[in-house]
């Protein structure tokens, strides 16, 4: 018998969240129960359970629907998720210019994801004009914040002295920071600064750990990049990436 919660059972959103941890299905009826009630943070779940298929089935034009209802009530994360779904065209047709509005709305509401989401497309120029001047800034608001994959993108900015000046301990220390924050690609940067210091021990375990958590594109990149290490402890983990990446192909591409 499937499990039914009454109207007078609505839950908070952080409940809401913990609940999805434990039973995606029972979650799922909490919260469409919840945000046809009108709470706010169920409203916003609802899209990203819906765009996930999280306990209930997919559903991205929907999930969409629900984002655009929160977003309108004041929700950054929702109009965060918005834009994310009007980028890659999930349950809607791709327009990074859409995007790029619903990014800037939140970043100036002072969410870290939408300051990042929006210096991404300000540095690459899609669906607004390249300001690499505006990315970095936004960039390091949200480092300062405290989002590990915007202190990755700052070290680049300031080992590379890109609309800023040259600064190699400060971008080391942005890589550090990213690496212990969780970001893969900070954990990679991080690592080959290690490398280039002769702490190949550590750098190894850096290395191991951005292999455990990179996606598709970061392990095409790294695993070539590993190849033309210069130490061949760190070169002998190019084959583990390369395997890695055949793995979560095959997921994505099943025969």
């Amino acid at each position: 018998m499937s499990f039914q919660l009454r109207r007078e059972e609505v839950l908070s959103g952080d409940q809401l969240k913990a609940m999805l941890q434990e039973s995606p299905a029972r979650a799922a009826q909490a919260v469409l129960i919840a945000a046809g009630e009108g709470v706010l943070d169920a409203q916003a779940l609802l899209g990203q359970i819906l765009l996930d298929g999280q306990g209930i089935e997919q559903d991205q034009p929907l999930a969409v629907r629900w984002f655009g209802i929160a977003a309108r009530r004041g929700h950054m994360m929702a109009r965060n998720m918005l834009g994310r779904c009007h980028e890659h065209g999930w349950g809607c047709e791709a327009d990074a210019a859409i995007a790029a509005g619903h990014y800037r709305i939140a970043a100036e509401a002072g969410l870290d994801w939408a300051m990042y989401n929006y210096a991404n497309l300000l540095a690459t120029g899609r669906g607004v004009a390249e300001n690499q001047q505006q990315a970095l800034n936004l960039y390091r608001r949200a480092a300062e914040l405290g989002h590990a994959k915007s202190m990755n993108l700052l070290g680049r900015y300031l080992e590379e002295g890109l609309v800023c000046p040259k600064d190699l301990p400060a971008a080391h220390g942005w890589y550090r920071r990213s690496a212990e924050g969780g970001d893969f690609r900070g954990q990679f940067s991080h690592a080959a600064v290690l490398a280039d210091q002769g702490n190949i021990d550590e750098a190894l375990q850096w290395l191991r750990r951005a292999l455990t958590g990179g996606n598709l594109n970061f392990l095409r990149v790294a695993s070539k990049a590993l190849l033309d290490a210069t130490d061949p402890q760190i070169r002998a983990l190019a084959p583990a990436y390369a395997q890695r990446l055949a793995e979560l192909e095959q997921v994505l591409t099943p025969l």
